[in-house]
């Protein structure tokens, strides 16, 4: 294995995912590829305000707009800085990293770098939606997992709690 893609964001599961890629780009010598993508499904996302009264004349109240644009902007800043936070943390254990942002839909953002990458493979994480949820929002994972170009590890987050409570009480009793 070569190259590992670590497809996160900011939430518990992003962290969980984060660490099982580091960890597999450690047993294997890897090249980590650290991406988030910018997305209005992600939580902490700024949403775009819409008001009757813009939409008929926009003119008259473009104060809404330049709001949504700063808190986007913060919002890119706090990607960077959540890459940027991996980034050391990996670089610190030895591995190789690289770090991507993009705007858009995660799944094929995520598909469309491993493809340019040549990766080998793509480390992400679920949420646990509702089959119902899934359907009418649409699932990252699920997307990658039928359009990759490589493996897929799909990270769960009741796995990945079991796993970090187990730590924790490891850590505690030495």
């Amino acid at each position: 294995m070569q190259k590992i893609l670590a497809a996160f964001d900011s939430s518990e599961t992003g962290f969980a995912v984060f660490r099982e890629a580091l960890d597999l780009a450690r047993a294997t010598g890897a090249r980590l590829l650290l991406m988030h993508v910018l997305s209005n499904d992600e939580e902490g996302s700024p949403s775009l305000p819409i008001t009757f009264a813009s939409q008929l004349y926009p003119s008259l109240d473009d104060e809404p707009l330049k709001q949504y644009l700063e808190h986007w902007k913060a919002f890119e800043r706090r990607g960077l800085e959540l890459l940027n936070e991996r980034q050391v943390q990996a670089e610190a254990q030895g591995v190789t990293v690289e770090t991507h942002q993009a705007s858009g839909n995660p799944g094929r953002k995520i598909c469309d770098l491993a493809r340019a990458q040549q990766v080998d493979l793509i480390v992400l994480g679920r949420r646990g939606r509702s089959t119902l949820s899934e359907v009418l929002l649409g699932s990252v994972s699920h997307y990658v997992l039928h359009h990759a170009p490589c493996s897929v590890y799909v990270v769960h987050r009741k796995a990945r709690a079991r796993a970090a409570a187990a730590e924790t009480l490891q850590n505690a009793t030495n």
